[in-house]
Order: structure tokens, then C-alpha cells, then sequence
């Protein structure tokens, strides 16, 4: 039996850990290697069964009247659910969710995941839970908090971030719900899903089934995490994801005097001249390596410029922002449309 034929996502982060890039760009929209990692999370969904998506933000809403069009006609169905205040996890899905009358997905749309969503569902069925969630086993807790579960898989409790580096299973971002979960969730106000929600249904008595998996997981929150979820899909580490390394896109123009790592993409319209060099980096649409110059370990937004000569490393352009002819930076933010400072 399949799993649930609907879910909720939630793209209303205002992606402020991967500034500047999103200055200009929704989180969720920023391409992962041939597509916007959006359309990753919606291929995912599709391929278990989901046949309607609903997508929840009060960010950049405008920003993904394109993205939607662009999935006409492609299952999952989409369909724009809007926030007119930012109504946190907990109220976005609540307010998403209203009028669903049996159990569905939710997924945070910056979580790049390979779970199996329709052995989550069966375990969801199996344990009779209110509401089931995947949990991801890392060696360090600190930056999630971690996540109790008696011997039958039932959630006890969610405890807070540890002040030491401790192994333990945290919460992945993707979870089946039934309507009653979120049905309580008072309308027009911020709720938090995992820190309010959820508690609240064990202090009810309800069950939480955790859902633990060595499932391929990783938040793109950050540019560091970013590049990683890039550099896992060109080495093939996703079930599904299948990309020669590096990866070119058919309009990029790449010198045969160039030299390109192995962790590189180069996007549709970009271009890298002779003699520059590229390494662990990526390169979205129209960016540009001018001759003799060095990136690496970086992202160029949409039209950014690293000009001829210039060195870069560990840095994020944003969209057009531009390096000068013959500068170096290292770990440098460049804002959109503006030039790297000397």
C-alpha cells in the first residue's frame, strides 16, 4: 500500500545562513546542479506516490510564480498556499493543511534527502501515530538537539541543543501527519512545530513515532553545507541523483585552456576563459571566470564576475556582484550588484 498522495512544504525561510544568495533568491529556488533544489525535493515526493504538493511561504512569494508555471503539467501537482504574516513550521503547515482529512507528508524545503517516504508512511500506518518523523543518527547533537525514544519507537521527548559533543538522533525534517496533529494550532500567529507542536501532543498522551534511518540527509542552509550537498550529488552518494563530475550544462562555455576540478558545476551561460582555474566551486547561470583567474571553495550567484587575475576562495557572490581584475579574497560575502571592496 502506498503512502499518503499529498504533503506540505515549507519554503518560507528567509535563507539569511546563505546570504547574500538569497538576497535575491528564495532558498528553496537555488539551483542544485541542474535544477532548482525545490525541483529536487518535488521529484522526490513524486516518486513516492505524492500526486499534490502544497507550498507555504510569506518570502519572495513572487519569486516562485515562474517555479510554479514551470511545473505544469508535472506530478506532483503544486499548489501556492500563501502566508500573510511568517507563521513559523508549526503554523505555516496548520494553515497549509486546512481541510485535509487524512494523513500527509511534511518536509522542510531545505532538506536534501534520499528516505524512503513509503516505508516512513508504513510505519506511520503500522504504530497508529498522530504523527511519525524521520531521525537522522549524527555524532555531534549540538547544532539540532536530540530526540528520546522508548524501546517501541515512541517519541518521549525533544530535549534541547547540548552544550558538549554528544551522538545521538535528531530531528530530519520530514514527517507523516495526521489532520489532528496540527489541528489545534491557533491561526494567525508564529507556532513552532518542533518546539511547540510536537510537545504538546506528548503532553496529551498522543503518540509520536520516531522513524530513525541512515538515509542520506543534509540541511543546505548554509553555503558550506551547500557546496557539500553538491559535491555528494556529483560523487552519486543520493539514491536517485545520477551527474557526470563536474558537471557542465549544455550552454556553459568552458576554455579548452581552462582547468576544472572534479566538484564543479557550471551553469547554464556561464564561462570559465583560458587559463583560469576552478576547483570545488559552483557556478550558477550567466556567472563568469575571466582569463587567469582562481576559484575555489566558492559559490557565484547569477552574473557574478571574478575578473582576470583575481584569486577566490571560501567566498559567496551573490547575484552580479563582482571581484576586480587581479584582487584576492578569502571567506568574503559580496552583496548583489555590488564589487568586492579592496
Amino acid at each position: 500500500m502506498r503512502g499518503p498522495t499529498r504533503a506540505v512544504v515549507l519554503v518560507g525561510g528567509e535563507g539569511t545562513r546563505l546570504r547574500p544568495l538569497t538576497e535575491t533568491i528564495p532558498k528553496p529556488l537555488v539551483p542544485l546542479v541542474d535544477r532548482p533544489f525545490l525541483s529536487h525535493v518535488l521529484d522526490h515526493l513524486a516518486a513516492h506516490g505524492v500526486r499534490e504538493v502544497l507550498l507555504s511561504s510569506s518570502y519572495l512569494e513572487a519569486s516562485f510564480g515562474a517555479f510554479v508555471e514551470s511545473r505544469r503539467g508535472l506530478l506532483p501537482e503544486v499548489r501556492w498556499v500563501a502566508e500573510e504574516t511568517p507563521l513559523g513550521t508549526g503554523g505555516a503547515v496548520a494553515n497549509a493543511a486546512r481541510g485535509l482529512d487524512e494523513s500527509f507528508f511534511v518536509l522542510n524545503g531545505d532538506i536534501l534527502t534520499d528516505l524512503d517516504l513509503t516505508a516512513l508512511a508504513a510505519r506511520h500506518r503500522e504504530t497508529g501515530a498522530v504523527a511519525t518523523i524521520a531521525l537522522a543518527p549524527v555524532e555531534d547533537a549540538r547544532p539540532y538537539g536530540l530526540v528520546s525514544l522508548d524501546e517501541e519507537g515512541r517519541v518521549l521527548e525533544f530535549r534541547e541543543k547540548p552544550a558538549e559533543p554528544v551522538p545521538g538522533l535528531v530531528n530530519a525534517g520530514t514527517y507523516v501527519l495526521e489532520p489532528e496533529a496540527v489541528r489545534g494550532v491557533p491561526a494567525g500567529r508564529a507556532v513552532s512545530i518542533e518546539r511547540e507542536v510536537f510537545p504538546a501532543l506528548i503532553g496529551r498522551g498522543l503518540r509520536l513515532t520516531g522513524f530513525p534511518s541512515a538515509a542520506y540527509w543534509v540541511d543546505v542552509g548554509t553555503p558550506e553545507k551547500y557546496l557539500q550537498a553538491t559535491f555528494d550529488a556529483l560523487e552519486g552518494r543520493i539514491r536517485g541523483l545520477d551527474y557526470a563530475a563536474p558537471y557542465l550544462h549544455p550552454q556553459a562555455r568552458v576554455s579548452l585552456r581552462a582547468h576544472l576540478g572534479r566538484w564543479v558545476v557550471v551553469g547554464p551561460g556561464a564561462r570559465v576563459e583560458a587559463r583560469a582555474l576552478v576547483e570545488d566551486s559552483v557556478l550558477l547561470e550567466g556567472a563568469a571566470v575571466d582569463e587567469g583567474a582562481v576559484v575555489r571553495e566558492s559559490i557565484l550567484g547569477p552574473g557574478a564576475r571574478v575578473g582576470p587575475g583575481a584569486r577566490v576562495e571560501g567566498t559567496v557572490l551573490a547575484e552580479g556582484a563582482t571581484v576586480p581584475r587581479g584582487a584576492t579574497c578569502t571567506g568574503a560575502r559580496v552583496s548583489a550588484g555590488r564589487a568586492l571592496e579592496a
